[in-house]
């Protein structure tokens, strides 16, 4: 089914002059005709399992006569069944798939919807009628959707690059596909339906020091400033580094890289250049390399964890590794490794954190005096 955004907990617009009706025949192809039991008979999915995956992709499930789907809804219904009939997917799968597709999209959906908003707004003299309005989306739809659709097929691409040079490199080392090195999984083999892999991998998070404090002085513009240059910078540095952004919660984020010098660089580089921002607040990096789950863009794991536990008891400034990682860099000429005494911290009674820093000098903080 299609995923439109959270607006689907209402019911269907009344009146054919509703300018919400109009709006949503553009953006759904064709207004809100059929039920509930309409859409499973036409589509051969039961009641029951269209409504696990209408939840599943963040929309309550509507009463059983109110006419809320569309004839968009009927055929994504279709294709899920054709894609399970190939084997290529499951049921379960299925399900867990619309929840990914759902929480990621309503994100992007609602960012959107508030960026055409501004934007409709800008010359709050001149506000558009409802048909301007509608010529106006029926012409950047199609343009917003080959965007989206571009950027999906490079990162398919990129993603799919990854797998075969990972599955190639198994099959050197004389490896099974998708084991780690030892030709195991840490947690055991898993099954390709659930859509999970299992390898090791160097796991990395970083957050900006006295967030919550700085962001009291701070009104809504500048905020939103501070988040823009803190997601830009970790951004380009990543992308720049061969790591992957997961996801950014706040004040932090995730990212994950396929080898241990790789996240060190990202880390080592991202630390440098906060200091270098002037406005910004220092950041702090943990890193860990272990066995990681990834499972529908997310990660999983004791190295996800360790690398989480070390950024919240770093220093503003510094990178922590876990002990793990810093055997991967150890003799490596442009790091420099320090054992620290063992913390406690969630989950952990004894953890080591290894200090990693640069041999290269960091440029000194824009605004600080040097001597």
């Amino acid at each position: 089914m299609s995923a439109t955004g959270q607006a689907e907990n209402a019911a269907d617009p009344s009146g054919p002059g509703d300018p919400r009706r109009t709006v949503e025949e553009v953006l759904l192809g064709g207004g809100r005709v059929w039920t509930r039991r309409d859409i499973a008979e036409r589509s051969g999915v039961g009641p029951e399992r269209t409504a696990q995956i209408w939840r599943a992709l963040g929309f309550p499930v509507a009463d059983e006569d109110a006419r809320v789907f569309t004839d968009a809804d009927v055929e994504a219904l279709r294709a899920g069944e054709r894609l399970i009939e190939a084997g290529l997917i499951t049921e379960e799968s299925e399900t867990m798939m619309a929840r990914a597709l759902g929480h990621h999209l309503s994100r992007l959906a609602e960012w959107q919807v508030h960026t055409l908003w501004a934007w409709m707004n800008n010359d709050s003299a001149a506000p558009w009628d409802d048909e301007e309005l509608m010529g106006h989306a029926a012409a950047l739809l199609p343009e917003i959707e080959l965007l989206q659709r571009h950027v999906w097929r490079r990162h398919l691409a990129a993603s799919t690059g990854r797998l075969l040079a990972e599955t190639q490199g198994d099959a050197l080392a004389g490896q099974e596909p998708g084991k780690g090195r030892a030709g195991k999984a840490a947690s055991g083999p898993v099954p390709p339906r659930e859509g999970a892999d299992v390898r090791d991998r160097a796991v990395g998070f970083t957050d900006m020091v006295g967030y919550t404090r700085m962001t009291r002085g701070l009104d809504s513009a500048e905020l939103v400033e501070v988040l823009d240059r803190f997601e830009s910078l970790t951004g380009d540095v990543v992308a720049e580094g061969r790591g992957r952004v997961v996801k950014t919660i706040g004040d932090e984020v995730l990212f994950v890289c396929e080898s241990a010098q790789a996240a060190a660089d990202i880390a080592l580089e991202l630390a440098a250049r906060a200091e270098a921002e002037e406005g910004l607040p220092r950041l702090r990096t943990g890193l860990a390399h272990g066995a990681v789950l990834s499972r529908f863009g997310d990660v999983y794991g004791a190295a996800v964890n360790i690398a989480a536990r070390l950024t919240a008891v770093a220093r503003p400034g510094t990178v922590l590794v876990n002990t793990v990682l810093a055997g991967e860099l150890a003799g490596m000429a442009p790091y420099e490794l320090k054992v620290l005494r063992p913390v406690s911290v969630r989950g952990y009674n004894r953890l080591r954190p290894v200090l990693l820093r640069s041999v290269r000098p960091v440029a000194p903080r824009i605004g600080e005096r040097t001597g």
